[in-house]
């Protein structure tokens, strides 16, 4: 069953809705949609058990379209550019592989349709399910907790933003830690291997592990109709760390 999510929008013209990787949340495309906003029609998205999106009992890459198909009844796109970065790369996927009709274009952000091993998100899992953030009494409690377990003060950082007041005096995390961490193979799963026949582009980070060279003839195979294009400089974040070349590529399929 779907659940509403939680979305921001703001300018006119070719729809284009943005979905963000595990452990973020719509904000972290800020930048980006606000300045797309000048020539388009943007839909930044939170995902179930992120951001300002409901919590939920279970979280696979089905339900997560459903989701994000309901937001598009709701607000009547088609033809629309559907963007998702990492854990909603493989949303988007699975969204194109069901209902291909709606979609203008697909970009899929450092993100493959293969499964993943849990490599550094083990290390993320439990400093997370360990934080205890309701009985912490600041921001500065929570980030040396995360540090003791992730070495990247990047990782960290980023995390931290997800972290806010529930109410006055007591911390609390925007996504579901016990379900996120519950469900983490699932998320690190494969997509469903049906083909895709949207038109997709790929944005791969060239100091990023996740699209490696070998998986390229994968993808070639099951989105026929795609193309892959390297940001050499930029890692698993291409978005943040290279804004601008992201930008003008979604521009040149919008």
């Amino acid at each position: 069953m779907s659940v509403e999510l939680f979305f921001r929008r703001e300018g006119a013209g070719t729809p284009i809705v943005v979905l963000h990787g595990l452990f973020g949340s719509g904000d972290n495309f800020g930048h980006i949609a606000r300045t797309l906003s000048a020539d388009f029609d943007m839909i930044v998205v939170d995902e179930r058990d992120h951001g300002r999106s409901p919590h939920t009992d279970r979280i696979t890459y089905p339900l997560m379209a459903e989701d994000v198909h309901a937001l598009f009844a709701k607000l009547g796109l088609q033809d629309a550019v559907l963007v998702g970065h990492s854990m909603g790369g493989k949303t988007a996927m699975t969204f194109a592989q069901r209902w291909p009709q709606l979609l203008k274009h697909l970009v899929v952000i450092d993100i493959g349709p293969r499964q993943y091993p849990i490599g550094d998100h083990a290390a993320i899992i439990q400093a997370l399910a360990s934080s205890d953030v309701a009985a912490k009494t600041t921001r500065k409690e929570v980030e040396d907790h995360l540090s003791d377990y992730i070495p990247e003060p990047g990782v960290v950082q980023f995390l931290m933003k997800s972290l806010y007041w529930e109410q006055p005096g007591k911390l609390a995390w925007r996504f579901n830690v016990p379900l996120l961490q519950r469900d983490i193979n699932d998320i690190l799963g494969a997509m469903g291997p049906e083909a895709v026949k949207v038109p997709t582009l790929f944005i791969r980070g060239g100091k990023s592990p996740y699209i490696p060279r070998e998986d390229l003839p994968q993808i070639k195979e099951q989105f026929p109709n795609s193309r892959v294009e390297t940001i050499a400089f930029a890692g698993h974040w291409v978005h943040a760390q290279a804004p601008d070349e992201v930008m003008a590529l979604i521009r040149s399929v919008a």
